[in-house]
């Protein structure tokens, strides 16, 4: 049991390369080189990159068959005063990756937790994807079974986020396949193997994807699907300047609200900022 005199240590959440090993940040090195413990995945894939940066730090695993008693093993250190780094094989933790569980339970003990920020596939693939990340919709991965996966296809039809999925490499045909379906003719993006030496990265409609990775055979690597939202269907009856204001309302700023009324009704955006200009000045008082 900690001694409660002991001040707790402190959890950090550490961001790994997703391949290359040069995207570790500095402060990262900083803080795995400084903490008492780093909980990791893979005992043997990050011992590489700790000794790949020359870090000598001991190490224990943590990974979703053990987290529950790893996690109390952590905990425990962390109230005896020492400080720990969380880890995953890849990007951010808790994305996806284990975390999660450990982070809640260390916050509701007063444990302090801090963030590390770095590489995550996520943002990596939609910041070169092409596709609109104003709004977006993190799905992570789909059930592995056909059923519960078209089900959860089928529920996302309507939403207008870009949609972000990650995906095993022997499920991908079939997913995609099932985001044909269920999501209609859409544009998509594979992000495979990022920032590894055969990293690949391809913009293409859903049906153009599904037809290339199959006629392969095999698929290798880590992958990040892109699908855009679903598009809105014009609807010229509501009216654009009662829409902006609902918008605005929801603290949209002006030039947001003007794009997404123009979005939505398939109107110009010079078009909606002229009709809400003349409607604020008749609403002006004289």
């Amino acid at each position: 049991m900690a001694d409660p005199a002991v001040r707790p240590g402190t959890l950090y959440v550490v961001a790994t390369p997703l391949g290359h090993l040069e995207d570790l940040t500095r402060r990262a090195i900083r803080v795995l080189g400084e903490v008492s413990l780093v909980a990791c995945e893979d005992t043997r894939r990050t011992r590489k990159l700790l000794q790949a940066h020359g870090i000598r730090t001991p190490t224990t695993s943590y990974f979703e068959h053990n987290e529950r008693f790893k996690g109390a093993y952590v905990l425990e250190a962390l109230r005896a005063g020492r400080d720990v780094a969380v880890v995953s094989d890849a990007g951010t933790p808790a994305i996806s990756d284990p975390g999660f569980r450990l982070v809640r339970d260390a916050r509701a003990c007063g444990i302090a937790v801090v963030p590390v920020p770095g590489p995550s596939a996520l943002t990596a693939a939609l910041s070169v994807s092409g596709l609109p990340t104003d709004r977006f919709l993190f799905v992570g991965f789909l059930p592995a079974k056909a059923g519960a996966r078209r089900r959860a296809l089928a529920a996302l039809a309507g939403e207008p986020a870009t949609l972000v999925f990650f995906e095993s490499p022997v499920r991908v045909v079939e997913a995609l396949a099932d985001m044909q379906a269920a999501l209609g003719p859409r544009e998509a993006f594979l992000c495979r193997e990022a920032t590894k030496a055969h990293e690949e990265y391809v913009r293409a409609p859903l049906a153009v994807l599904r037809d290339m990775l199959a006629a392969r055979g095999s698929v290798k690597g880590e992958i990040v699907l892109v699908v855009a939202g679903a598009p809105f269907a014009p609807s010229s009856s509501e009216d654009p300047v009662a829409l902006y204001r609902r918008l605005a309302a929801e603290g949209r700023t002006r030039r947001d609200a003007v794009k997404e009324v123009a979005r939505r009704l398939g109107r110009g955006a010079r078009e909606v900022y002229a009709l809400v200009q003349e409607a604020e000045r008749e609403g002006e008082p004289q």
